[in-house]
């Protein structure tokens, strides 16, 4: 992304290419902290369901999916391009301010295969573990009714800020993110 960054700075027109989603995050944070450019358009990524699959089931693609799936939640990895094994139940990070200047981190695991509500208990002892205030749980699989129970009885989290509880565990589906008005 440096180039991508000298050429923001002289005005001059780029085009940035890569093979990895998870350089692509880097480099679409690095254009949105530098220049405020959150749009940045990224060509040949999933737009919908059967390409997210497509992506998540080919060549290193347990790994591709969940970097791409982090940009969606505009998480940064954690392990970077030489994580492999375990990951001690983290794939992301989000950072956020609380009331008083406080900084928090919401956790974000990802998951491409089958998903059950274990996944969920164990992600809420990872958020107890890791003092996190919310943990996300992104799936391309549409979560069960089990897992929605376990993400509930996680509880809330006060947000000061907002003056409103949000849910500890949140679950989001790739479906969900990729019909949102946000994501392209």
């Amino acid at each position: 992304g440096t180039a991508l960054i000298a050429a923001e700075k002289l005005g001059r027109k780029w085009i940035g290419i890569d093979v990895t989603y998870l350089s692509i995050a880097v480099m679409k944070a690095r254009l949105a902290d530098s220049f405020g450019l959150a749009d940045v358009p990224v060509v040949g990524q999933p737009t919908e369901i059967e390409g997210a699959r497509g992506l998540a089931e080919g060549p290193d693609g347990r790994y591709q999916f969940q970097w791409w799936a982090l940009g969606l939640v505009d998480a940064q990895p954690v392990g970077g391009q030489q994580k492999k094994g375990a990951d001690a139940g983290i794939d992301g990070v989000i950072g956020f301010t609380d009331a008083g200047g406080k900084r928090e981190r919401v956790i974000v695991s990802v998951k491409s295969g089958h998903v059950n509500a274990s996944m969920i208990r164990d992600l809420k002892g990872t958020l107890e573990r890791e003092k996190a205030a919310i943990a996300l749980f992104v799936t391309l699989e549409e979560p069960s009714k089990p897992m929605k129970q376990e993400a509930v009885e996680a509880g809330v989290w006060p947000l000061e800020v907002w003056n409103r509880d949000y849910p500890r565990i949140q679950i989001l589906s790739i479906k969900d993110l990729l019909e949102d008005d946000r994501h392209p």
